[in-house]
């Protein structure tokens, strides 16, 4: 491939290695300030908030600029919200500014691959780009972990002893924002330089009605349409399970293994791993045409998670959240780049992306906000695991199932 498409790549490896050490380092700022237990899953709520109401204008804003400069602006808002929590803005609301950025991201990083590479080479594509999104989450977790973790508190508090800006910063929470606003800048002077491409499918009207008018036909479109409906349910759940499984990690890393947050984040890590070789192994032996055809492993995915509970050593818990990864690996990509090839043949990738989106992070708030409430209701680290588990598989086998049936 050309400098283009690398450049492309790098550009989604650091505004990706930026959200998720920022997640880390959020999540320590909570910690540092004593707020409520059920405030760390909201966190990630507050995040995803932003892609559903913005959902019907990120699509056709994506569509009508260049995605290069369409990306450049939404790492700057993001960069915005890394100065909102350094000015003292509480970590819920940043971090939902941050969001607002990543909701406008979003549909220009995957749409632009529609638009640069050709049908057959998507699958391929979608593995690069999952590959080094998994490389940045596994990054950004370990960073993250270590920038906000107690020895870096230490060197803060005794090398530093906390250096100005606007009352200083004098944690190791503060210091690690600091630094996550420069990988956004690093991601920003590689958005300078991403290809400008013909702008396509571009809106005959830009008022607010037809906005949402054309949002909420182009919904029923991909809803209704065999490949894109299986293809946008299974992604939808997985996005909504995977950033849930995130979180359950956390809290049974420190019931279970007795590990403290910054090796917690490693074992999330872990995971991300195993969905890198899922992905590379999905994009070299899956062709697109065949992509359905993965849809079981998602049940063996919510299967392999029940295992959680009798695991109690850090070194089953490897392996065993390796397979977990890989799994999600090997559906979602195939499922991925299907949507990604459906939605722009039907209305546009901006517009395929944000929809896309939307149905992803509503399922990801409902998904958070029931296991925050589990969470604040007291039910054990095990017994959510467990419910966990099982709604998966059975979610899963329920797609299956209505996919064959509609086959028929």
């Amino acid at each position: 491939m050309n400098r283009g498409f690398y450049t492309i790549l790098a550009a989604q490896f650091f505004s990706s290695l930026g959200d998720n050490a920022l997640l880390f380092a959020a999540i320590a700022l909570l910690k540092s300030i004593a707020a409520p237990p059920w405030q760390t899953p909201v966190l990630q709520q507050f995040f995803v908030f932003a892609f559903i109401p913005l959902a019907p204008f990120v699509g056709p804003f994506s569509d009508a600029l260049p995605k290069g400069r369409v990306m450049l602006i939404s790492n700057s808002v993001k960069m915005v919200g890394c100065v909102a929590m350094l000015l003292g803005t509480h970590p819920l609301l940043a971090y939902g500014l941050v969001g607002v950025g990543a909701a406008m991201y979003s549909p220009a990083k995957y749409g632009i691959l529609t638009e640069y590479l050709p049908a057959c080479k998507l699958v391929w594509a979608n593995g690069w780009m999952e590959g080094l999104t998994v490389a940045a989450v596994i990054l950004g977790a370990i960073f993250g972990g270590l920038l906000a973790g107690q020895r870096i508190e230490d060197q803060v508090e005794s090398q530093f002893g906390g250096f100005e800006f606007n009352g200083g910063i004098d944690t190791a929470p503060e210091f690690a924002i600091l630094v996550i606003f420069g990988i956004y800048l690093v991601a920003l002077a590689f958005n300078l330089y991403i290809p400008k491409l013909p702008i396509e499918h571009e809106l005959p009207k830009r008022t607010l009605s037809f906005l949402i008018a054309d949002f909420w036909r182009c919904f029923i479109v991909l809803w209704k349409d065999p490949l894109g409906q299986v293809s946008l349910a299974v992604t939808s759940l997985f996005w909504g399970a995977g950033t849930t499984l995130r979180f359950i990690i956390l809290a049974w890393a420190a019931a279970s293994l007795k590990l403290d947050l910054e090796q917690a984040t490693q074992l999330t890590a872990v995971v991300a791993v195993g969905l890198a070789i899922g992905s590379v192994a999905a994009a070299k032996a899956v062709p697109l045409d065949h992509a359905v055809k993965v849809l079981p492993l998602g049940i063996a995915m919510g299967l392999v998670v029940l295992l959680m509970v009798f695991v109690s050593d850090w070194r089953l818990a490897w392996p065993m959240l390796v397979l977990i990864g890989a799994l999600a690996g090997s559906f979602l990509i195939p499922m991925n780049a299907l949507l990604q090839y459906r939605g722009h043949q039907l209305m546009g990738s901006g517009h395929s992306i944000a929809l896309q989106n939307f149905n992803e992070n509503i399922s990801i708030l409902l998904m958070l906000g029931a296991y925050a409430m589990m969470v604040r209701a007291g039910f054990s680290v095990n017994f959510i695991v467990v419910a966990f588990g099982l709604f998966l598989s059975a979610v899963m086998g329920l797609i299956t199932l209505k996919h064959r049936h509609d086959q028929d």
